[in-house]
């Protein structure tokens, strides 16, 4: 997608691009992505174009959201250290912890770095999964498909909230925040369109989000 004139010296890749889903049909949402964010009305942009497959506009998306925040955290990976983020949290009256239910069920206090880097892992896994996110057109999405979406946007949310919190003042001298906010902008105005985050987890940024809203 369209990196909002991101400046290719900070275009530093986490870990590799994924590509949209779903074949030819997932060419033609991405399409429509880019050309609806090149008008600059990101609330137009995050709309189910009419005649589409809901689940083929949150598989897509996914994949687009995944890849920009991958983008943002690596221009601050050699800021975000075990030393610097102990912790993963989102000022200081959040903490996340780590579980993703298959290798580690029960949740773990890791860095941030830690956090993000297992996160990008799991999310990894799902996007490759073909009986999760189908590569072919037509081929059925799994009937909890929507709770996956919900829990990878719910966990991308806190990479944000931790960017915020942590590395705003890294992210301005970087001359980057018109870029961090467009993006968080267009993830908040995604995923309130969709009601894939529930508002409670929303509340190290509420008062971001509510503004974002507010527009």
């Amino acid at each position: 997608m369209s990196l909002f004139g991101l400046g290719s010296r900070n275009q530093k890749t986490f870990r590799p691009q994924k590509s949209a889903p779903s074949g030819s049909k997932g060419a033609q949402l991405q399409n429509h992505i880019n050309a609806s964010l090149g008008s600059g009305n990101l609330r137009e942009a995050v709309r189910l174009p009419p005649g589409e497959d809901i689940y083929e506009w949150l598989a897509v998306n996914t994949v687009d959201f995944f890849n920009q925040v991958n983008i943002l955290y690596g221009t601050l990976t050699e800021f975000c250290t075990q030393s610097s983020c102990p912790k993963m949290t989102a000022g200081s009256k959040y903490k996340y912890l780590w579980a993703d239910g298959v290798t580690v069920k029960r949740p773990i206090e890791v860095s941030a770095p830690k956090y993000v880097d297992y996160l990008m892992d799991w999310i990894e896994v799902q996007l490759d999964d073909e009986s999760i996110f189908p590569q072919k057109l037509g081929a059925p999405f799994p009937p909890n498909f929507q709770d996956v979406v919900k829990t990878i946007f719910k966990r991308l949310f806190r990479v944000y909230a931790h960017i915020y919190h942590s590395h705003f003042q890294k992210i301005v001298s970087l001359k980057e925040e018109a870029h961090l906010n467009t993006c968080f902008k267009h993830f908040v105005l995604f995923t309130w369109e969709f009601r894939l985050i529930d508002e409670a987890e929303l509340a190290p940024l509420y008062d971001l989000v509510e503004s974002i809203l507010q527009l």
